[in-house]
């Protein structure tokens, strides 16, 4: 643009010849055009299955931290499938569980070996209940993942029927180097 102006702003008087030898001289000393930046393959978002085992050990209320109105938890997996393993992790919770309407978040450590490549990395709960229907959104935190499983994202999903947990698992992960 610096170049540009200058010679059109002496062009006038003779515009039509200066305008066009001036629109030369813009494009010829433009900035060379850039090429898009290489776009990679996004991954494609993988499916893993299974079941696991589930101890969820009551821990001292925290006073400092609302006390007794907020149940805190130890959370101790055993998992099973496509993602085999162990996780530890904390819950805290609020509302009546027995009205059907309650909260809780947690966080768990995960690690394992998941189709085969071997790491850790963490998940985020964030759920709730009202009239007794769940609604739970579990997701891998991002940048927690470790070895083989670095750069892993994706949601989890815990299925409970007849007192069974098992889980799904959506995710993706780096194309392997």
């Amino acid at each position: 643009m610096k170049i540009c102006f200058p010679i059109l702003q002496s062009a006038v008087g003779r515009l039509p010849v200066f305008l066009l030898f001036g629109m030369a001289l813009c494009v010829a000393h433009a900035a060379p055009a850039q090429s898009a930046p290489e776009k990679k393959p996004l991954p494609m978002t993988q499916h893993a299955s299974g079941t696991f085992d589930v101890k969820v050990t009551p821990i001292a209320p925290d006073d400092t931290a609302g006390g007794a109105a907020i149940g805190r938890y130890a959370l101790d997996k055993q998992i099973h499938g496509d993602l085999e393993g162990t996780s530890k992790g904390e819950m805290l919770s609020a509302g009546d569980p027995k009205t059907g309407t309650a909260g809780a978040v947690a966080i768990e450590y995960v690690t394992g070996t998941l189709h085969g490549r071997s790491g850790s990395f963490a998940l985020q709960h964030f759920s709730t209940m009202s009239g007794g229907k769940y609604d739970m959104k579990i997701i891998v935190v991002p940048g927690s993942g470790t070895g083989e499983l670095a750069g892993i994202e994706g949601t989890f999903t815990i299925l409970i029927a007849g007192g069974k947990h098992s889980y799904e698992f959506d995710y993706t992960l780096p194309e392997s180097k």
